[in-house]
């Protein structure tokens, strides 16, 4: 049986890992146009790992989140990964917040998330002395760790178990040929494989098209932007501090994160990305953006949301705006205590009707497994994803 992942960020690996792994008799293959693993999504995330506060009681996220967070925890327990259960506080800052947190907090109890507690004023100084706010819902085992580190060590396990990772291979072709998906390379080099997963991120939408399917829904890419507190000031902050999220949107607002390094993170804004690989202001892909602005459900969406849309603008623009709503947090930060950090582009797919994907969304049809929307908490969930996905191959 030849198997074939298109796409090695941490999801495509930690698949073909658990393929690998547990399917006697599998040749596999995984393919990436990049030069490393991880050099997307994966390496540009925040790190953090989520324990399914959020996400809506009985989605797949919710279900593969909670999974996979327990998978993950310990498998860097035993590559000897740095995993830090730093905790999260969602917090309140004002009495017209506490309706949302009270959602929050139901989805996170019926989502089975471990040790959470509703906490006061006094009691979130307590946790994190430097935040100010009216409530708070603190998830203690929310953690952080370097998951491009976890990429790597994925794909160390597919080759101790036989398969190959190809980097450098840019698919350019995909069709079927009796029972076979032929699999054609930029270099001209073609592969055969008996089942294909396509887990390309950023570019899923294209490769599905590729395959001869229907490229619903649309990718269209956010730069994530975010600022970095001087390393004087990381002492404002513990663990991970975040704002009771507006919920009409998959996007979770400026916050503050702690990475396994030390260093403390706030942000990200969401502005469309000119480039869904570009990681400055100054990145423009002509394709890209055509191909946001062809997109109905993109047109639909924008109508609907253009204020948001405008403030995220403004908030990317003006360090002033962006430090401003994360005093919101804590007040105590001055717009000198940050300099620039690291950036992101995120996947964010769409549907036809301009509505936001908001589940991971996984499709399979005759050999073929085509992963179209998996953002966070994608990587928390990798090895979650790696179990549902292998259970939907006839192997």
């Amino acid at each position: 049986m030849r198997v074939g992942v298109v796409g090695a960020g941490i999801v495509g690996l930690a698949i073909a890992r658990r393929l690998g792994e547990r399917v006697g008799g599998v040749e596999l293959t995984v393919l990436e146009k990049e030069l490393q693993v991880g050099a997307h999504q994966t390496g540009h995330s925040s790190g953090v790992v989520h324990a399914g506060v959020y996400y809506v009681p009985g989605s797949l996220k919710a279900t593969l989140c909670r999974r996979g967070a327990e998978l993950l925890a310990a498998y860097c327990d035993q590559r000897g990964i740095t995993y830090s259960e730093c905790g999260k506080l969602v917090v309140a800052r004002a009495p017209g917040e506490l309706a949302g947190l009270d959602e929050v907090e139901r989805r996170a109890r019926a989502n089975g998330v471990p040790g959470l507690r509703r906490l006061g004023p006094l009691e979130i100084g307590a946790i994190e002395p430097y935040v100010r706010g009216v409530s708070a819902l603190h998830s203690p085992r929310t953690a952080i760790v370097d998951f491009q580190a976890v990429a790597r060590a994925y794909a160390d396990d597919v080759r101790a178990a036989g398969g190959s990772v190809r980097l450098g291979f840019k698919v350019s072709a995909v069709r079927r040929s009796a029972s076979e998906l032929l699999v054609q390379g930029a270099c001209g080099e073609q592969l055969a494989f008996d089942r294909l997963i396509i887990c390309a991120g950023l570019q899923a939408d294209r490769l599905a098209s590729l395959a001869g399917c229907d490229p619903e829904p649309r990718v269209v890419p956010f730069r994530g932007e975010y600022h970095r507190l001087v390393a004087e000031r990381a002492h404002l902050v513990r663990g991970l501090i975040y704002p009771v999220p507006n919920p009409a949107y998959p996007f979770l607002g400026v916050h503050f994160t702690r990475r396994v390094d030390g260093a403390v993170d706030i942000g990200p804004n969401a502005v469309l990305a000119l480039s869904r690989e570009g990681y400055s202001r100054a990145a423009f892909d002509a394709r890209d953006v055509l191909d946001t602005l062809r997109s109905p459900g993109f047109r639909r969406m924008i109508r609907r949301h253009w204020r948001m849309a405008a403030a995220q603008v403004h908030s990317s623009l003006s360090t002033r705006e962006f430090i401003a709503r994360a005093r919101q947090l804590i007040p105590e930060l001055a717009i000198g205590d940050v300099v620039p950090g690291p950036v992101g582009v995120r996947a964010q797919a769409i549907d036809p009707d301009g509505s936001l994907v908001e589940d991971f969304r996984i499709t399979s049809s005759r050999g073929l497994v085509l992963i179209r929307n998996a953002p966070s908490p994608a990587a928390t969930s990798s090895l979650a994803i790696a179990e549902h996905v292998s259970g939907q191959l006839d192997l």
